[in-house]
């Protein structure tokens, strides 16, 4: 399967979770019915997977965690929040350099709907 067809198959399962649960719940909440579904679909997932902070030839082991790597190609971080800002764009491309990923999908499961484009953001590295 290419990145495309990946990221389309994440994006439908995002949309599947959002649909059946509706916006107003926890983050962790959301990470776990996502994780779920996209396991039920044969996807490969982890969560909570930490990223290592190599500075100077050391780990800081700052603590920093991915949400939801899928078939260790593409982090999805989720959020519950009023709005996405910038800076939630730059955590999630932060990640991605860290981790040497080159796909990333942001989603506010928070939103009305995830139709609009400030709702569900692919961001590549």
């Amino acid at each position: 399967m290419n990145l495309n067809d990946l990221t389309y198959k994440i994006r439908g399962t995002i949309f599947k979770v959002h649909n059946t649960l509706g916006p107003g719940l926890l983050e962790s909440v959301y990470e776990a019915a996502l994780a779920h579904e996209l396991r039920k679909s044969g996807l490969q997932v982890q969560t909570q997977l930490g990223i290592p902070v190599m500075y100077d030839d050391i780990n800081l082991e700052l603590g920093f965690r991915l949400d939801i790597l899928v078939e260790n190609l593409v982090i999805i971080e989720i959020k519950s929040i009023d709005r996405l800002h910038d800076v939630h764009k730059k955590q999630l491309l932060t990640y991605l350099k860290l981790s040497e990923k080159k796909i990333g999908i942001l989603v506010n499961f928070n939103a009305s709907s995830l139709i609009d484009k400030e709702s569900i953001i692919k961001i590549i590295n």
